[in-house]
């Protein structure tokens, strides 16, 4: 047995909790290292904290009994860290330069939608509309401009095929549950990956979560809570979606701290009535909100981003006042046009100018 171990702590009911493996998706397993209630006493531990420390040989297994460190932190420095409840939420204002990595999709992201530290940010898509390759490349993207911001992938009750696909293809943590596993399995993945990323925003990281997707979130804890409340149209149970809303309510830009950052999907048009109402919870909650568009993918233009539909609250503070004022007659050049012109226009000038700064300056402006 090694002396040391380390994982996410899960609390259990007697007082005392195991710890997870990430690289296992926080799923249980024979060898989980047990942590003394005393050890949880004595260092303040919360769930969701990354603990590290000695092991011995427990009653039942593998028992903690000594804390190194928390979230990275020596346990003293964890203890001093800012409660979340004090953080001080304010809007982005740092952006995420996606167009840097040269993908269309994500110079034409940069323009239409942009993504700051803090952004809370939904992807509205009907099925087979690109949405899983514009969250990858989204990843890859903010890796490659951002390497010291951590970047999580949560897949909810995935294909196991596309589980592999991402852990592959992606330069982010990736931590799933797929389609044979049960519905809480999938509820305790998202609640301890929510308990996990409000520790690390407390210590002051810079996190960004990508969530595919808030309708199957939303689907499994309305199994969860079926017996628990009374149930409205679609069979949505009304406290169903109080945990997703949560968890796509902690994406903030934290003043003098850290921040999270969450792009979800939400599917529409699935002809499922329980789909449409999750997504008409989400509606509006976000400060940024790419649509995607059924007739753009159907005729094969991609992304299939519905320009006049997509924007950023506040985006003037993620862009220069001179990109601003450049976008902005971009925009209103482009608001007439139907989708699919607007996008085929959009797409012209994207290979006609390498980068967006050139496509910028190429727009004449007023005097």
């Amino acid at each position: 047995m090694p002396n040391t171990a380390g994982g996410v702590l899960k609390m259990t009911s007697k007082g005392g909790g195991v710890l997870r493996d990430p690289l296992f998706s926080f799923r249980k397993r024979p060898n989980d290292v047990a942590v003394p209630s005393r050890l949880i006493r004595e260092y303040g531990l919360v769930e969701g904290a990354a603990v590290t420390g000695s092991i011995r040989k427990g009653p039942n297994g593998p028992e903690l009994s000594s804390v190194e460190s928390v979230c990275g932190l020596t346990p003293d420095a964890f203890c001093g860290r800012r409660p979340f409840k004090i953080l001080t939420a304010i809007d982005p204002c740092e952006r995420f330069h996606l167009a840097a990595s040269g993908e269309t999709s994500m110079r034409i992201v940069d323009l239409v939608a942009p993504i700051g530290k803090g952004t809370r940010g939904l992807i509205v898509s009907p099925p087979k509309a690109g949405k899983t390759m514009l969250l990858k490349q989204m990843a890859n993207a903010i890796h490659a401009d951002d390497p010291g911001t951590r970047i999580i992938f949560l897949l909810l009750d995935e294909r196991p095929e596309e589980v592999t696909d991402f852990q592959r293809s992606v330069e982010a943590e990736v931590l799933s549950s797929s389609s044979d596993q049960s519905m809480q399995e999938h509820v305790d993945l998202a609640e301890l990956t929510l308990a996990h990323i409000r520790t690390d925003l407390e210590c002051g990281r810079n996190v960004v979560v990508l969530v595919d997707s808030l309708t199957r979130m939303g689907r499994a804890f309305n199994v969860k809570g079926s017996n628990s409340g009374r149930t409205l149209s679609g069979g949505l149970g009304a406290g169903a979606l109080e945990i997703p809303r949560r968890f796509f309510g902690l994406a903030r830009n934290i003043e003098g701290g850290g921040s999270v950052t969450i792009i979800a999907t939400a599917l529409v048009d699935t002809g499922s009535l329980m789909d449409q109402l999750i997504f008409e919870e989400f509606k509006g909650t976000g400060n940024s909100e790419i649509v995607l568009e059924r007739s753009l993918a159907e005729a094969h233009i991609f992304p299939a981003i519905n320009i006049r539909s997509s924007s950023t609250r506040k985006e003037e503070r993620l862009y220069s006042e001179d990109e601003s004022r450049r976008i902005s007659t971009l925009r209103r050049a482009l608001a007439d046009l139907k989708p699919d012109e607007a996008m085929e226009t959009l797409l012209r000038l994207i290979d006609k100018h390498p980068t967006n700064e050139d496509l910028l300056m190429s727009i004449p402006m007023g005097r």
